[in-house]
């Protein structure tokens, strides 16, 4: 690894890539950019000052999500973000894609989804009430994971989860597939 300029003092907490864009987003609303591999970064434009914790990318769109229930959309590979309607007032931790539907998981077991893009959202059924930190596709399951280790399955593309057992009550901080 090389370091690379940044734009910003704030901590950027997710990053992720798509149409040969890299998206990082962070403290007070940060969105940065980079269309060269990570070499340069500039700052896009974001239309709130909360944080923002994480960022994913699917269907030609970038989907970020933070504090309050923010829910920040791009269909322009991340130079400019809106803001979605969120049906939520909860911080949002983790946000991720697959099978056309984004999801997003949150404090309090809070799980949202979109059908149509990220355009509207909607709360899914949550088994927990311990906050989610991250959330992955795969195998055509969303599995969620966060506080004392909990995770939670979804294999209905996300409009219900179940409980899974999990092997540590240790905070699990995000999953991958």
């Amino acid at each position: 690894f090389d370091n690379a300029t940044s734009p910003t003092a704030n901590t950027l907490k997710g990053v992720t890539f798509g149409n040969n864009t890299f998206v990082a987003v962070g403290d007070s609303g940060t969105i940065l950019r980079s269309t060269d591999n990570g070499t340069t970064w500039d700052n896009a434009t974001s239309p709130t000052a909360n944080n923002l914790v994480d960022v994913t990318f699917g269907n030609n769109t970038l989907m970020a999500v933070g504090l309050s229930g923010n829910i920040l959309k791009s269909t322009d590979n991340g130079s400019s973000f809106d803001n979605a309607t969120s049906p939520t007032g909860n911080h949002l931790y983790g946000v991720g894609y697959g099978n056309n539907i984004f999801v997003a998981v949150g404090s309090y077991g809070n799980i949202l989804r979109s059908t149509d893009n990220g355009t509207t959202w909607d709360n899914a059924t949550s088994p927990t009430v311990k906050s989610l930190s991250g959330v992955g596709f795969g195998n055509n399951i969303f599995v969620a994971a966060g506080s004392s280790g909990n995770i939670v399955r979804s294999t209905d593309n996300g409009s219900s989860f179940d409980n899974a057992t999990s092997p540590t009550t240790n905070n699990l901080y995000g999953v991958a597939f």
